[in-house]
């Protein structure tokens, strides 16, 4: 969860500053004065749309290592660490990925993540109370779980879906703020100061709003990442871990939106499901058991 937000956060980011840019290098400017059609601003929109979302992408590995403190592991005598190697070693080969960089991160709830701009250029991490909690076949399980996540390209995936995200989400903040300025702060041409100001503004509103459309991909995502995890590790691994996971994960949500004050019920419920980037883990277990029944 923890790695999809700060995704999100630096895309947002990314975009916002390039935005600024643009507009103090008279860039966005140029585009509408020489381009005003739709077709162009469209044009305007994909090329910053998808460049806040492959910067980010490419960002990612740094990213990790800074923000969650990830150690990378070498060649070191921690039979643990060696261990953890020879698992992801395995893994890499059973999806036909490369090697990836493996790293530890410090943070008492067991947590893994995988991360990275290609499947073969790849870092998988998972945190000192992941390595305490669980077992090596559940360890296992969710190291296969990972090595999924980069065999089928999920970030890159990920950030294409933001990247057509954002292009529509900048351009519905470019016209509505257009038409907001002529509309009601009487401007000529629709680029007076109060356009600049509501489209910094639409392009957050709407990028909230556009968010769900993200969150669902990254669910989907997460039920497939599992039946690998199982088809690597074994089904009754890959549910125990889940269900150590659980014990550990599943009342923070429900505390998380107490605190919004969100309340428990069915609408709580929906809007709490909107932007949950993982199914709740009920579901998962149930998927996979179902899995195994066939």
């Amino acid at each position: 969860m923890k790695r999809i937000v700060l995704f999100l956060a630096t895309n947002l980011a990314v975009l916002l500053v390039l935005s600024i840019v643009a507009h103090l290098l008279g860039v966005d400017t140029y585009l509408q004065a020489h381009g005003s059609s739709f077709g162009g601003l469209l044009v305007w929109a994909a090329l910053f749309g998808f460049g806040g979302a492959f910067i980010s992408l490419l960002m990612s590995k740094a990213q990790a290592k800074m923000f969650m403190g990830v150690r990378v592991i070498g060649q070191s005598a921690d039979p643990t660490e060696q261990w953890l190697l020879s698992v992801v070693e395995h893994h890499a080969r059973g999806v036909g990925v490369g090697m990836p960089e493996v790293g530890i991160f410090n943070s008492p709830e067991p947590n893994a993540f995988a991360t990275g701009a290609s499947r073969n250029s790849a870092l998988v991490a998972v945190s000192t109370g992941l390595l305490q909690r669980m077992n090596r076949q559940e360890i296992e399980a969710v190291l296969g779980h990972e090595m999924t996540h980069v065999a089928n390209g999920d970030m890159v995936t990920l950030t294409l879906i933001q990247g057509v995200v954002n292009t529509f989400v900048l351009l519905l903040a470019r016209v509505v703020g257009n038409i907001i300025d002529r509309a009601v702060f009487r401007s000529d041409d629709g680029r007076g100061i109060a356009s600049y100001v509501t489209f910094y503004a639409l392009q957050i509103a709407f990028g909230l709003l556009a968010t769900p459309i993200v969150m669902w991909f990254s669910r989907w995502r997460e039920f497939r990442a599992d039946r690998g995890g199982a088809q690597l590790a074994g089904t009754g691994s890959m549910i125990a871990a889940l269900e150590e996971l659980k014990r550990v994960h599943e009342p923070l949500p429900a505390r998380q939106f107490a605190a919004f004050g969100i309340a428990d019920g069915s609408v709580a419920s929906g809007l709490r499901r909107l932007f949950m980037s993982h199914p709740p883990l009920d579901e998962r277990i149930a998927a996979l058991r179902q899995l195994g029944s066939h």
